[in-house]
């Protein structure tokens, strides 16, 4: 879960730290006072959109992070697979610095790609705004909600249909790749029959190119190694060396400290004549072979060709010859082929119809489910006659997730047909849909932290009521964050946070604290009453904040 917040320099905050806690967690604040840069915070960590138009007017940069706790196995496995591990005390540093010229995304210390970040975040947290609302209404979501729903039921048969349907696809093309006339194959025939031979005729092996190269490189400077040994062997040579041996020898006896000088001496004498000798043996078997020359050009000449048409190493080359001969057999053999393609592909549509008619019944088997469930929630959320279902069609074509379309239909006025939901819900509406759904999922739902911006649109009195025991429901088996204006949700927060704007040296500034009990009461108190708070109305806030209590 999300164990701690911290921004600094972004938009009007200068420094905020915030430690949340289990269950539900609930953000208030004056309108105005930052609530939104907050969430705008979080997103911006997960990998949203970060402008450098955020920066606190005189910083240099932003900095925005975020410590989860990695709790489970699973979670641990899923960031192995990511090639993420968590620290000691198994957690989650997430940062991002934001500077005029660009944004530096890290993950315990170390920087990696936005994709990346995205990646990481979305094991650990789901954030659902206004945006996310109203994605809610197009219909690849609903399949998708359904999918998490029965996640245990439906994930081996999507595995295997996935599977499937990359041989179906492989079949599809290369079937796709056979219809030419019989006057282009054999076209094509005779042209692969022409490479084969021109590959085959040049009998090439591996390392034979390196080995001709560096034999090239020799004799094209033959001329320059002979003139370069001749000098060599002219300095060793030199008896300077030995009359340097032959002096120091005759005075060693007079001063024993000469003699290991006088050996070293030795050493070098029999060492250049050792040299001396072996340059002169190099020298009478190094010679210019014309004709070796023009075949080792001749023999590149051929192998560079081969290169330049087929790939840019021997072991390409042949690599191609392999598959020019596979190609030339399928057009020798190409009805044989052909038919044994559409058997197979035949046999490979019966075996994927076969597997996504099995998935497309338990969907709609889970689908009812679901859609029984989402209406006892959606009437705990005071959608007080409602019909909600899901409705099933099948795509044209098979797809690596079955052939089933999903959409979920609503009705919520008694008489009126179902229909889609962008048809009907309004925004408050899809806001408490999007409730009910992520209350529906909750048993399933991985993801440990939940953010919600926005959730009260549209809503009061009762339905606010009943929204604030669906976040407590929730927040039973997920942490949750919720910005809310209402009194009847802030009531319900297990842990209760003001986000306040000030002055401070000149300039305004956001700020974020934890609320103790008798605070989380005023801030009550100030949703209930606005700006004058009298007795009655903190009596009422602390009626309402006990009855809250009482009910979880």
């Amino acid at each position: 879960m999300l164990l701690e917040l911290q921004v600094n320099n972004l938009a009007l905050i200068e420094q905020a730290q915030v430690e949340f806690g289990e269950g539900l967690n609930i953000l208030t604040g004056e309108t105005g006072a930052g609530k939104s840069i907050i969430i705008g915070s979080v997103n911006m960590a997960l990998g949203g959109k970060a402008s450098r138009d955020s920066i606190r007017q005189g910083a240099d940069s932003a900095f925005v992070q975020l410590l989860f706790s990695v709790d489970t196995k699973e979670q641990r496995e899923a960031l192995k697979a990511l090639e993420i591990e968590p620290g000691e005390d198994q957690t989650l540093i997430i940062s991002r610095k934001i500077t005029p010229s660009r944004s530096i995304a890290k993950i315990n210390d170390e920087m990696v790609t936005t994709a990346k970040l995205k990646q990481v975040t979305s094991l650990f947290i789901d954030l659902h705004g206004q945006h996310e609302n109203q994605s809610f209404i197009h219909i690849q979501k609903h399949l998708e909600i359904l999918d998490a729903y029965a996640k245990n039921q439906v994930s081996p048969w999507k595995e295997k249909i996935s599977q499937e349907y990359k041989n179906y696809q492989a079949l599809k093309a290369r079937l796709s790749s056979m219809e030419s006339g019989q006057e282009d194959r054999l076209r094509e025939a005779d042209f692969c029959r022409f490479e084969i031979e021109s590959i085959e005729q040049a009998a090439l092996r591996e390392g034979e190119e390196e080995e001709l190269t560096a034999r090239y490189r020799k004799l094209s400077h033959a001329q320059k190694i002979m003139e370069g040994l001749s000098e060599a062997y002219e300095t060793l040579e030199n008896e300077e060396i030995t009359r340097a041996v032959r002096a120091v020898d005759q005075v060693a006896g007079f001063d024993e400290g000469l003699i290991p000088i006088r050996d070293q001496m030795y050493d070098v004498e029999a060492l250049m004549n050792e040299l001396n000798h072996s340059v002169k043996e190099y020298m009478d078997h190094c010679s210019f072979d014309e004709g070796e020359f023009r075949q080792i050009e001749d023999r590149l000449d051929v192998i560079h060709g081969l290169q330049s048409k087929y790939g840019n190493t021997i072991s390409k080359v042949l690599q191609v010859l392999e598959e020019k001969k596979k190609r030339l057999e399928e057009l020798e053999h190409f009805d044989e082929i052909k038919m044994e393609l559409e058997k197979n592909l035949e046999i490979s549509r019966n075996q994927l119809e076969h597997l996504c008619t099995n998935l497309s019944d338990i969907r709609k088997a889970a689908g009812n489910e679901l859609a029984e469930r989402m209406k006892e929630s959606l009437i705990d959320l005071n959608f007080l006659d409602v019909a909600f279902v899901m409705d099933f069609r099948r795509l044209k074509d098979y797809t690596r997730e079955g052939f089933d379309e999903a959409e979920f239909l609503i009705s919520t006025n008694p008489g009126e047909p179902v229909k889609p939901l962008r048809a009907v819900a309004s925004g408050g509406e899809l806001s408490r849909i999007m409730l009910a759904i992520k209350n529906v999922l909750a048993d399933t739902d991985e993801i440990p932290t939940l953010i919600f911006d926005e959730i009260d649109t549209g809503i009061s009195g009762r339905t606010a009521q009943m929204v604030s025991q669906k976040l407590n429901a929730i927040g039973k088996k997920h942490q949750v964050i919720c910005i809310t204006h209402l009194p009847q949700i802030a009531s319900m927060a297990d842990s209760h946070y003001e986000i306040k704007k000030s002055v401070q040296k000149g300039k305004t500034a956001t700020s974020i604290h934890r609320l103790k009990k008798e605070e989380s009461v005023y801030e009550l108190a100030r949703l209930l009453g606005g700006a004058k708070i009298t007795e009655a109305v903190l009596e009422n806030a602390r009626e309402m904040k006990e009855l809250a209590e009482r009910s979880k």
